[in-house]
Parts: structure tokens; C-alpha cells; sequence
């Protein structure tokens, strides 16, 4: 069993299979060390603080790969600044590794001017605000829509919703002042019904009836009746009717005349004016005042008078038993008069 394992053919088998095997091994390496570029390294250039034309020709002179992330803006740097280099500069990548550029972009990301076309002002201002926008100037012009949006201007040009501009840019905003008072009614008679739109538009209007002679509804057709007449004050937004035929006016007159006396009521004035008599008003009597009893007099006090007492001891009456001494003083002393007490009633 051991002679046959140490036979020169199994010795010779076996040298060949590990030859064979540390052949494969060592071509695995080398073809690793070609595809990998194994031991050629590249160091990473300093881009940082170039703009991004000149960080990606250098990049590109030293066999590397770029790509460029321009997400978020910084006012404080310059547009297309270079910002960050991922690997950091100097660290050592092989051949065409790509290396990621964070730029500065030019301005802010785009964002969709929103849909506040007739809207409330109060309520479009914030939802300007909201998507970062700052609104600067309020232009207030006449419009039966009062405290509405009516347009979003833009470095002096309208735009409409949806438009995408660079965020926290300054709009002007367009808002209605309410209708005018006492505005003469424009003169449309003798126009097309297009044009007379558009004028009746242009003053604020509003169109109200359009009357065809023919029932059909040819904006062609020319106005030979309106109503309210031309030169009437009435407030912006009001309505005015139209009456308008293939004629001219001259040929309607008779239609005309009777649209007046039904639109054009005249007042005659040539008559007297009537007086009416007034009813004289009817006066009440003066209230009858009742007499008020006269007060009771009042009884007046009479002030009291208070004797002072003698000063010293109290004196006995004499008796007519006794005498007097004769060295003794027979007077008494005098009594001072009371003061008078004020006694107000």
C-alpha cells in the first residue's frame, strides 16, 4: 500500500497539480494587479476655492473622473465656487476614480410661481412666502375686484402661475382697488359688438344683454342702442346692454325712438310746478303746573343761659338768727355775665 503511494506516477501527478495550482494563483494576482492598477496611485488635487471650469480640467489632467453636486446655494460664495472635495485633496486613488465636486451653484433652485391669480391679497402674500418668495412693491389699480391678486410682475414683466424662477427672488404684486364711483358710461354706439366689448372691458364694465336684430350672434354686427346712454354716471362693474343689427343706426330710427321711450323716460318740464298746502302742526297746551304749599316756619330757639359757679368755698344763706361779725365783709362777690350763644335755625 505505501510502495503504491510513493510510486514515481503518483509523485509526478502531484507535482503537477500543485504546479498547475500555484500557476493559476499567480495569474490571478498579476491579472488583479493589471485590472486594479494595483501600486499606480494618483494623489487628489486641491480644487477647493477655483471655480468649477478650472476644478475639472485639472481633475481631468490627472486622469480623474468628476461629478459635480450643485444642490444647495450659499449667497456668502462666489457662483460655481468649489466648496468641497470628496476625497479630501491629497489622498491617493487609483486611475479614474471619480471624485465628487460640491459646487455653488449660480442662484437659488427654480420654484413655480403659485396660482394666486384672483385670489385674497392677505392669503397670496403668504402663499408666496411659503415657496420663497418676497413680494416688494403693492400696486394697487381700479377693478371691481377689490383686494385681489390680478398680476404677478417679475423684473418689470408679467408672469403667469407655473413660471419657475429662482427662489427668494422679488416680485411686484398687482392688487384691485375696487370700482370707481361716478364714471361716465363710454359711447360704443355705431361699433362692432367685438370692438364694444373690448371698450366696455377697457372702462371696467361689465356686458350685460346683447340683443341681435336677427336672433343670431354675430360679434360683427354693429350697436345702434345701448343702455345705460353714453355720458350716464354709474359705478365701474355695472352692466350695459347692447341692441345690435347688420343696419347702421341711421337705417333704425324707428326702433330707436321706441327703445327711448321704454330706456329714455323724459320729464316734461314746461308745466307749472304744483304746490301743495301743508298742515299746519298741532301745538299741545302748556301743562297746567299744581301750586306748592309753603313751607312751615320754623320755631326759634331761645339760647339758654348758664350761671357760672363762684370760685372758693360755697357761701350758706345767712338766717336772720345769725349776725354778722362786725369784722367780717358783708359783700359778695360779682357775678360775671354768660356770653351769648349764636343759635343758627
Amino acid at each position: 500500500m505505501l510502495k503504491s503511494l510513493f510510486n514515481w506516477k503518483v509523485l509526478l501527478n502531484l507535482l503537477v497539480a500543485i504546479g498547475i495550482f500555484v500557476g493559476l494563483v499567480w495569474l490571478t494576482f498579476r491579472w488583479l494587479e493589471y485590472h486594479t492598477n494595483h501600486g499606480q496611485e494618483i494623489p487628489v488635487p486641491n480644487v477647493v476655492n477655483k471655480s468649477v471650469h478650472d476644478a475639472v480640467k485639472i481633475l481631468e489632467d490627472a486622469g480623474l473622473d468628476y461629478e459635480v453636486d450643485s444642490a444647495a446655494y450659499n449667497p456668502k460664495y462666489r457662483p460655481l465656487q468649489v466648496l468641497k472635495v470628496y476625497p479630501s485633496p491629497g489622498s491617493r486613488v487609483k486611475d479614474g476614480r471619480a471624485i465628487q465636486l460640491m459646487v455653488n451653484p449660480k442662484s437659488w433652485a427654480p420654484v413655480a410661481v403659485p396660482d394666486v391669480i384672483n385670489k385674497y391679497s392677505g392669503l397670496a402674500f403668504q402663499r408666496l412666502e411659503q415657496v420663497g418668495l418676497k413680494v416688494n412693491d403693492t400696486i394697487y389699480e381700479p377693478s371691481i375686484q377689490k383686494d385681489a391678486v390680478l398680476r404677478i410682475l417679475f423684473k418689470g414683466n408679467s408672469i403667469k402661475p407655473g413660471t419657475k424662477i429662482p427662489r427668494f427672488s422679488v416680485i411686484d404684486v398687482v392688487v384691485g382697488s375696487g370700482p370707481m364711483r361716478n364714471i361716465a358710461i363710454p359711447n360704443v354706439v355705431g361699433l362692432t359688438v367685438k370692438e364694444a366689448k373690448a371698450l366696455i372691458a377697457r372702462n371696467l364694465f361689465e356686458v350685460g344683454l346683447v340683443d341681435h336684430e336677427d336672433g343670431g350672434n354675430d360679434d360683427s354686427d354693429i350697436v345702434y342702442y345701448q343702455d345705460p346712454a353714453s355720458g350716464d354716471a354709474r359705478d365701474q362693474g355695472m352692466q350695459i346692454d347692447l341692441w345690435a343689427s347688420k343696419k347702421t343706426p341711421a337705417e333704425l330710427r324707428g326702433k330707436i325712438e321706441i327703445l327711448n321711450s321704454t330706456y329714455r323716460m323724459r320729464v316734461d318740464t314746461t308745466l307749472p310746478p304744483v304746490r301743495y298746502d301743508e298742515v299746519p302742526n298741532f301745538q299741545d297746551p302748556p301743562p297746567i303746573n299744581d301750586p306748592v304749599p309753603a313751607p312751615a316756619p320754623q320755631k326759634k330757639e331761645t339760647p339758654k343761659t348758664e350761671t357760672p359757679k363762684a370760685n372758693g368755698t360755697s357761701t350758706k344763706p345767712a338766717t336772720t338768727g345769725d349776725k354778722p361779725k362786725s369784722g367780717a365783709s358783708t359783700t359778695t362777690p360779682a357775678t360775671e355775665k354768660p356770653k351769648a350763644k349764636k343759635v343758627i335755625i
